[in-house]
């Protein structure tokens, strides 16, 4: 299949997708935690949308050329939140689940950290890849191939603050 390219109208849509199909199950959680780097963005929008608090899990399993190398998997020793506790009903958020090792991974962990809080998780992500070994709870699209899916934010991926900052004089002066 040909990469998926995502506009910022496309990726907004989609998540407002996903927080319907929340909704429409009526299950009532009390705690998103997203995935950095890639569920910050979903999970942000989710806790606004639900009016729950965020907790953020940072992750990685990509590097190499373009952040296109799956690798190891490395979870952040500890979760960020604001609340004294996690939610007894976790709703585990990520932009997309690709081999789905992290997403797998991640639910044995946080019940493994916060047992004493920790009920029940379910999963949310944009994007679905048929070659995941796990099936997310929630999903705005199933992908039946692997495409390489471009979101909009990756274009800061391949731009210096150097870049930038001459970009930004260029249009101080042509201005």
């Amino acid at each position: 299949m040909a990469d998926l390219y995502v506009s910022w109208s496309d990726y907004h849509q989609k998540i407002e997708q996903l927080a319907v199909k929340i909704y429409q199950s009526h299950w009532e959680f009390n705690q998103i935690v997203c995935l950095a780097r890639g569920g910050l963005r979903v999970g942000d929008i989710l806790s606004r949308i639900y009016s729950k608090p965020l907790a953020i899990l940072a992750t990685t399993s990509y590097g190499g050329p373009g952040d296109r190398v799956r690798g190891s998997l490395t979870f952040s020793h500890t979760v960020t939140m604001t609340t004294a506790k996690l939610g007894n009903k976790v709703l585990l958020v990520d932009d997309l689940v690709d081999s789905g090792v992290t997403l797998r991974e991640t639910i044995p962990w946080l019940k493994q950290h916060f047992a004493a809080d920790v009920e029940e998780i379910r999963t949310a992500v944009i994007w679905w890849k048929a070659c995941s070994v796990i099936e997310p709870d929630y999903y705005a699209d199933y992908l039946p191939d692997d495409p390489w899916i471009h979101q909009p934010f990756e274009k800061y991926e391949q731009i210096s603050p150097a870049e930038l900052a001459a970009n930004y004089q260029q249009l101080a002066v042509s201005e």
